[in-house]
């Protein structure tokens, strides 16, 4: 009897090893690929935590980044003025900015006002004479053959605001009523401080007929010349300036004005 009674426990311990012989067998007979595959099935992926929090982390800094973008092109809205000031302050000289022919028209005004003594449009096509500006302002004729100066240098707003504090600097002005387009008034500034940090700057905004309509930010055409002109605007106060600003030839107009000032 004492025996059977120890052989049982035994035989039980021998059959419970035998699944577990079995088991390794079958193991050992797969592939490894297979036996990995299964491993790595059980355990939960490591990486992908980590790669969860990184793409969070790039979403939330770009969204950050148009909120700013969004903020900052808001912000540049409120500086572009929504009419043209009914009193201007006199000062030196007046400069006008090309790109619009209702520009020169209210240069001439005001130069004609006695807003200043002498006026500057900067960024003349080259080809442009005294003579044909003469025909487009008729009753401007007589200004025109005195007191305007025609800049011929600039290409872009950066050039305008070199060309004019070369020219502000050779007739000794102290300060200057800046006349350009309402949107471009904020950038032109910028850039014209830069160059003229020492001379006051009288701002008269030209509003052009698109920005006359109340609702403008319904124009698509609109709200893209806005935003390309807040995004320009940025790199002008950053000083990041990648395009070429004078031409390489000095405009003949300009400096025999200059000279003629200067003679006795």
């Amino acid at each position: 009897m004492s025996t059977t009674t120890d052989l049982r426990p035994r035989m039980a311990r021998s059959g419970s090893r035998a699944p577990r012989r079995a088991r390794r067998a079958e193991r050992a007979e797969r592939p490894e690929g297979v036996a990995c595959m299964e491993i790595s099935a059980g355990r939960p992926a490591r990486g992908r935590p980590l790669l969860r929090r990184l793409v969070k982390g790039v979403v939330l800094l770009a969204g950050l980044c148009v909120l700013a973008v969004l903020a900052g092109f808001l912000a540049f809205l409120t500086q572009i003025a929504a009419r043209e000031p009914v009193q201007v302050k006199a000062a030196d000289a007046i400069v006008v900015l090309t790109g619009g022919a209702s520009r020169i028209a209210d240069g001439v005004t005001l130069l004609a006002e006695g807003r200043g003594r002498r006026l500057l449009i900067t960024g003349v096509n080259p080809i442009t004479t005294p003579g044909e500006l003469r025909r487009t302002l008729p009753n401007g004729e007589t200004l025109i053959s005195c007191c305007v100066d025609l800049g011929h240098k600039a290409l872009n707003t950066r050039g305008n605001a070199i060309e004019a504090a070369e020219w502000t600097r050779s007739q000794n002005f102290r300060s200057l009523v800046v006349v350009t387009s309402a949107w471009h008034m904020p950038r032109a500034l910028v850039e014209l401080k830069h160059s003229l940090p020492d001379v006051e700057l009288v701002a008269y905004p030209v509003v052009t007929s698109r920005m006359e309509t109340e609702r403008w930010w319904r124009d698509p055409a609109t709200v893209k010349l806005l935003f390309k002109e807040y995004l320009k605007y940025m790199m002008a106060k950053a000083q990041i300036r990648p395009a070429q600003a004078v031409a390489e030839v000095e405009a003949p107009r300009l400096r025999a004005s200059a000279e003629a000032r200067r003679a006795p």
